[in-house]
């Protein structure tokens, strides 16, 4: 599936903020987070890369005209070409601490839910106690927050984790005790249609390895337009 340069380049601008220079210099999330070193986005047309605001000039440089071989197709390979090449020189600057890589999702249509799903603002966020203590200050920063209640609690929750005018991406949980019930694609689905009400796009990422969140976005059926790719 294709996807425009100007939406892919706003999908990735919407995951870091950047310096004057372009390099990244904080996650683009309300309480910051350390960005990755190197990320790299391929589409069946493009690729589009950035780095983190320390990685030397010389070594961004050699690194960069690897991501300008990278072939194209669709869809795009699960690795990079150059994924042994970009790790041996990314190690020159520093050691590699974490490697992740996964597809990306976009969703060009609303999906339908077969459950009620709850709308969690300030004034029902005590929903997310019992399990999604930790949400509980992103709740007026990651709207829309969407999730299904069961037992007088929020079992399965998606909200916008990164968000531009543009883009929001999603973040995704369901408690241990109530996966394999089709909650995840359920609250998913609702907020995708939520974002779409607000003029932007909605993307869901996730990692290769992580096949429960490979299946939620197998079974929405929404298209695969690219894989990300970042080295930490």
């Amino acid at each position: 599936m294709r996807i425009s340069k100007e939406l892919a380049l706003k999908r990735a601008n919407t995951l870091v903020r950047c310096n004057s220079r372009g390099r990244a210099i904080s996650i683009n999330q309300w309480d910051d987070g350390t960005p990755s070193r190197f990320f790299l986005m391929r589409t069946a047309d493009q690729a589009i890369w950035n780095f983190r605001y320390d990685v030397p000039d010389d070594i961004a440089a050699r690194v960069e005209r690897l991501c300008e071989q990278e072939p194209k197709g669709d869809p795009p390979s699960r690795l990079p070409a150059h994924y042994h090449r970009y790790l041996r020189l990314l190690a020159l600057h520093a050691s590699v601490e974490n490697i992740r890589a996964g597809p990306v999702y976009m969703f060009r249509r609303d999906v339908l839910t077969s459950e009620f799903l709850i709308s969690i603002d300030q004034n029902n966020a005590d929903l997310l106690r019992g399990g999604f203590e930790d949400w509980l200050p992103d709740v007026p920063h990651r709207q829309p927050f969407k999730a299904v209640v069961e037992d007088g609690h929020a079992v399965s929750l998606c909200a916008s984790v990164r968000i531009s005018d543009a883009v929001h991406c999603a973040g995704v949980e369901t408690l241990a005790d109530y996966r394999r019930r089709g909650h995840a694609v359920n609250v998913v689905a609702g907020w995708a249609r939520a974002v779409r009400a607000l003029g932007a796009v909605p993307f869901y990422s996730t990692s290769w390895n992580n096949l429960a969140s490979c299946g939620v976005a197998g079974r929405l059926r929404q298209p695969l337009i690219a894989v990300d790719f970042s080295v930490s």
